[in-house]
């Protein structure tokens, strides 16, 4: 049986960072690692060939090769997922779909005939028994987790790596805390499932293989959610690993209280992670109890990121706005937590309540629940009845966003972060493609937005600043002017 997997496309989103692909000549920011984790479990002698939509069309000769399509999609995929099921579908061919999107609400698609739903290890391998032996059900689903230990690697000879950014490895599943909003323990639970070290260390070792020599992205959701085995097995190996390996650095999503631990945050350095997303949400205190944000209280929010600056580390955060205790000070507040806190990359949206949540389960009893979410956290919609005025909230959204992505306000922020960040004295030497890209960058930064541009006055002062005052940090000061043409970009788009 031939298998198309196929990726539907990401809408131009704040973390799609389209706009600031173009000037390193990338097409997306990383490959689907489910789908190229699925390809493993498939039958070795299943023909199966990978189509990303982000980084080129699903053609009709894929369709015509093809016996069975697999489509994998998170929320904010909908509108490509629907589109490839209907080619799909007017082709002839078998669809399967799984993935979160399909195993949150796959009530409201037709057109496929086999859902497999929730974790893969557990609900393939059912499903092409049944298959084989022509007797499959519709839907697979378990109320269990997987033991991620029995991970295969992802197929990565699949991509064409040379069209990506960033590169996916996984090492945990699920969470410790109990974010009122958050879907993560609805999808994998509250006990943090780990991989060996080994196993995470022999996936590195295949995508260097094939010639990788960039960045790495843990998508764990809380890659400090087993600080025991983290410690004491991973940041060991990868220590070890980067030791011969050129190019290889690593970014991750953790929790606060990660500075709370100085050993930690110099076993990360030392490992290779540059930069760490943090879900903050809010620094009023009323707010981060209402949504049970329980790590977050009763800190000082500022210090502690400042704390992870130090140690080496860039802090992205995420922000929400649209909790029944923001009032119209909210807004204003918030503008002045990022500025001072120096995170340059700051995610605000407005609050959602994704299926299965118990924001989700509580709303929906009060009927405060209208259309399903977007899946976009930047785009000023939500799927909840605020507490306060509709129109406030989107016009203090707006406001938001319009001031944190001004130039002078972003640029600022760039020299808040780097008078506190120390960037970390571990060397590991560049390969020539990678400084290449990052030569070429640089060039079309200048052209188009220090010479083109609207913030050129800003781009100028802050290039001049930085190589005087900063001058390690010049590289990452030019990524950050970067983005900020992206999020400039995307705020004009999607919230005018």
């Amino acid at each position: 049986m031939n298998v198309l997997l196929i990726y539907p496309e990401f809408p131009d989103t704040f973390w799609s960072f389209k706009h600031a692909l173009r000037f390193i000549r990338k097409k997306a920011s990383s490959p689907p690692l489910g789908l190229l984790t699925v390809a493993s479990m498939l039958p070795p002698e299943w023909p199966r060939r990978l189509v990303d939509v982000n980084t080129r069309k699903l053609a009709s000769d894929d369709l015509t090769w093809a016996d069975c399509a697999f489509i994998s999609a998170m929320t904010v995929q909908r509108t490509s997922a629907r589109q490839i099921i209907a080619c799909c579908n007017e082709a002839g061919l078998l669809v399967v779909a799984g993935g979160p999107l399909f195993t949150t609400e796959h009530e409201s698609f037709t057109g496929i005939d086999h859902f497999v739903l929730n974790e893969a290890e557990l609900t393939l391998p059912p499903f092409l028994d049944d298959l084989q032996k022509g007797q499959a059900k519709q839907i697979y689903t378990t109320a269990e987790f997987a033991d991620v230990r029995q991970t295969p690697l992802p197929q990565w000879e699949l991509a064409d790596l040379g069209s990506y950014a960033t590169m996916e490895v996984q090492y945990s599943r699920g969470c410790p805390f109990s974010c009122d909003f958050c879907n993560v323990t609805a999808l994998f639970g509250h006990r943090p499932r780990t991989k060996n070290a080994s196993q995470v260390i022999a996936e590195l070792d295949s995508l260097y293989r094939l010639g990788w020599r960039s960045s790495v992205f843990f998508v764990d959701d809380n890659l400090i959610g087993n600080q025991k085995h983290l410690k004491t097995e991973l940041l060991p190996a990868l220590i070890e690993w980067r030791r011969d390996k050129i190019g290889a650095t690593f970014s991750t999503e953790v929790s606060i209280n990660l500075a709370d631990d100085p050993e930690l945050l110099r076993l990360m350095v030392e490992a290779g992670f540059g930069a760490v997303f943090v879900g903050i949400e809010t620094p009023d205190e009323a707010s981060l109890a209402e949504c049970s944000k329980k790590q977050n209280l009763k800190r000082d929010l500022i210090e502690d990121v400042k704390r992870i600056q130090r140690a080496g580390l860039e802090v992205q955060g995420g922000f929400i706005i649209g909790f029944d205790h923001d009032t119209a000070s909210t807004f204003q507040r918030l503008v002045e937590f990022i500025q001072r806190s120096g995170i340059v990359t700051a995610m605000v949206g407005l609050l959602q309540a994704p299926h299965g949540t118990r924001l989700y389960e509580r709303l929906m009893k009060a009927g405060r629940l209208r259309e399903a979410m977007s899946g976009d956290n930047a785009d000023g919609t939500t799927n909840i009845i605020p507490m306060m005025d509709p129109e406030l909230l989107a016009r203090g959204y707006r406001k938001v966003l319009q001031r944190l992505y001004a130039p002078e306000a972003y640029y600022q922020r760039v020299k808040t972060f780097l008078r506190e960040y120390r960037p970390p004295r571990i060397k590991v030497p560049r390969n020539i493609r990678y400084v290449w890209e990052n030569l070429l960058a640089f060039v079309r930064s200048v052209f188009r937005l220090g010479i083109l541009g609207k913030e050129r006055v800003q781009y100028w002062k802050l290039f001049v600043w930085t190589l005087f005052r900063r001058p390690r940090s010049f590289p990452l000061a030019i990524r950050f002017l970067i983005y900020g043409y992206h999020f400039r970009k995307v705020t004009e788009l999607r919230v005018p």
